[in-house]
């Protein structure tokens, strides 16, 4: 046999075996040419028609290209595929989901007692498949730990591997890793919009936005052109994310530049404290009141005039309006004392608790209280949840901030509550961490193994 027709013919058995693997070479080589015809195109279009020439030319194969294609046509075809279970999974859907072919995988998820764990309990388990020319050669699923205190420091793993006796599976406690990332985005719509396109998870987004609450008004002052940047500490299982934990995402420094202003917020653990957010002079975020009763929230009606939706008529909103899905838990934005807990005329359930002094705020619609009167409350607890009771016209939590009996703007009041600041005897390491991640977040480094550390 000559040696075109033998190379045409390996080519054609190649093609039937590996198709895709085939075309993408093809694809590629094509793609080639296809850049270098577009790099020469004159960029003034010529109205003349060019003369047209037919020319035919022998292709010659590269030597090397026979046995290259020998060694392909024999070569295992190994994936890696990765995905998440669904609620309505069986274990033919996955594994179909996962492009695994494989009947015996498929009835050994079901019939094996550790195997079957990987369909059993909450959906979201991450899931990781090595197949063979569609068979199952190894899976391996990472999901949360079953004990709910070790959820933020473990997680299982189950591993099925196929060996000359067939598959097996073992199941093990693992711990999890932290990693630091980092972030950064620009300002054209919101915050929560900048942050999707930069791929920032939604829980360091909300802390972003209640870290600099009392800095920045995000409904009225936030800018078009405003920058961020944010170092986080994100949980994984194998070097894969997490979204099983509340404190996957920890923010440990954000920077956020608005109208030219710069705000820095740095974690910082002092010993025998619980650790807290400081600026860059070391003095702390945390003020004597919160500048929300809700952690990531939204104001629907702020403490200006408005349109009232059920008087019909102008009037002055002597309060901030939060929308919530009802059920939302309500916080106390200090430490006080619960004045009245029930029900109120327009305000529906409420909860009225009095601060230092002659302050007070108010927390009104609520579907369910969770205190009573006399209680001594402390800032950030639960106190109730939002709902739609008294004159409301949907789910939201209206809130009101007294002082000697008249209403005034929350954040106004958050803003100037007292702020603690770093002890003197910690005061160097404080700056030590304040000047590095300072460095970070202005120059917007790659942080991938570095030794930044915040505590």
């Amino acid at each position: 046999m000559n040696q075109p027709l033998e190379f045409l013919l390996r080519l054609e058995r190649l093609l039937k075996q590996h198709p895709r693997r085939v075309t993408a070479a093809v694809v590629a080589l094509l793609a080639g040419t296809a850049v270098t015809a577009f790099g020469v195109a004159p960029l003034a279009a010529d109205t003349a028609v060019p003369p047209q020439q037919v020319i035919n030319e022998t292709l010659q194969a590269p030597a090397a290209l026979p046995g290259e294609l020998e060694a392909l046509e024999w070569q295992d075809l190994r994936l890696f595929r990765n995905d998440l279970t669904r609620a309505t999974d069986t274990a033919d859907t996955l594994l179909r989901r996962l492009g695994v072919d494989d009947a015996q995988a498929a009835d050994f998820l079901r019939s094996d007692p550790v195997a079957r764990k990987l369909l059993d309990g909450r959906a979201g388990k991450m899931v990781q498949v090595t197949t063979d020319n569609g068979k199952l050669t190894q899976l391996v699923a990472r999901y949360a730990a079953d004990v709910a205190d070790m959820r933020d420091t473990h997680f299982n793993r189950i591993s099925i591997e196929r060996d000359s006796f067939g598959l097996k599976a073992r199941i093990e406690l693992a711990k999890l890793s932290a990693e630091v990332k980092m972030g950064s985005g620009t300002i054209t719509s919101s915050l929560y919009a900048a942050a999707d396109e930069s791929h920032i998870p939604d829980g360091v987004t909300s802390q972003m936005a209640e870290l600099f609450a009392t800095d920045i008004d995000f409904r009225r002052e936030l800018r078009k052109g405003d920058t961020f940047t944010v170092l986080y500490e994100a949980l994984t299982a194998d070097g894969e994310p997490v979204t099983w934990s509340q404190n996957s995402g920890r923010v440990l420094a954000a920077r956020f530049v608005n109208e030219g202003k710069v705000h820095e917020a740095i974690w910082f653990q002092e010993a025998g404290t619980k650790g807290g957010y400081f600026d860059a002079t070391g003095r702390s975020k945390a003020r004597m009141f919160l500048a929300s009763p809700l952690a990531f929230s939204r104001i629907t009606s702020g403490f200006s005039m408005r349109f009232h939706p059920i008087l019909q008529q102008w009037k002055a909103h002597l309060g901030v309006d939060y929308g919530a899905p009802i059920g939302t838990a309500v916080r106390s934005v200090g430490d006080g004392v619960v004045d009245f807990a029930g029900w109120q005329n327009g305000f529906g359930n409420v909860v009225y608790v009095k601060h230092g002094g002659d302050r007070m705020t108010v927390y009104g619609h609520l579907s369910r209280v969770n205190v009573h009167k006399g209680q001594r409350v402390s800032q950030g607890d639960n106190i109730a949840l939002t709902g739609a009771t008294g004159w409301a016209t949907g789910p939201h939590l209206h809130f009101e901030f007294r002082v000697n009996g008249h209403q005034v703007d929350p954040l106004t009041i958050a803003r100037a509550s007292e702020s603690t600041a770093i002890s003197p005897l910690a005061r160097a390491r404080f700056n030590l961490i304040s000047q590095e991640a300072h460095a970070r977040l202005q120059t917007g480094t790659a942080v991938a193994g570095t030794n930044l550390r915040f505590e």
